[in-house]
């Protein structure tokens, strides 16, 4: 197994696997001065090293290395990591690259997408849609039925009621209790989450 990030993130997800008895042979990443990453050697191309996990925190920086490896090497296979402790439904979908930590919730009939994070702790309920390249920060609960977007961050100690829509691309802030739909490209805070900015670069950053 190896992991494209030598980063924090990339040390837990390197736990989560040795966890489950799979060895991460090495760690990838285009910084030249970066040698050893969690006591493994850090490597500097990735042609032809499968399976592979992106091990980035930065959902547009994640889709954007995902996209390269699949670029220049066709035949790249992407791994899951799902920690023992995480508590997952028979009927949720888990799709490939999508990383599970420790403690977290996915239940009845949720669909995750392909390079997803489910951070520690947090709680995705019946019936969700979680589509492709979204982070799920620590401690968040997202309650049964809610569809999010494509990109989208939402922050760490969220909460999201029932049956709600959140856009592709939005950064939800820290702490922030969502009651409403949330439309695309958005910044949204708050207890009630309430839309503070429009981004205009229509990319979720971790912050």
């Amino acid at each position: 197994m190896y992991l494209f990030g030598a980063s924090g993130h990339g040390k837990v997800i390197k736990d989560i696997l040795n966890a489950n008895g799979i060895i991460v042979e090495a760690f990838v990443d285009d910084n030249p001065n970066v040698n050893e990453c969690g006591g493994r050697p850090v490597l500097h191309d990735a042609m032809g090293l499968s399976p592979m996990i992106v091990s980035i925190g930065v959902n547009r920086i994640r889709k954007m290395i995902v996209e390269r490896l699949k670029a220049n090497n066709a035949a790249v296979e992407f791994a899951q990591a799902i920690h023992p402790s995480a508590v997952i439904s028979p009927s949720a979908k888990i799709g490939e690259g999508t990383v599970v930590m420790a403690g977290a919730v996915i239940n009845a009939d949720a669909v995750i997408g392909n390079h997803c994070i489910v951070n520690t702790g947090a709680t995705v309920d019946h019936d969700c849609v979680i589509e492709d390249y979204c982070h799920v920060a620590p401690g968040v609960h997202i309650s049964g039925g809610t569809h999010v977007g494509e990109g989208t961050w939402i922050g760490v100690g969220s909460s999201v009621i029932q049956c709600l829509n959140i856009g592709k691309n939005c950064m939800i802030g820290a702490g922030s209790v969502v009651v409403k739909d949330i439309p695309d490209n958005v910044t949204a805070f708050g207890c009630p989450a309430k839309v503070i900015k429009i981004m205009s670069n229509s990319c979720s950053e971790i912050h």
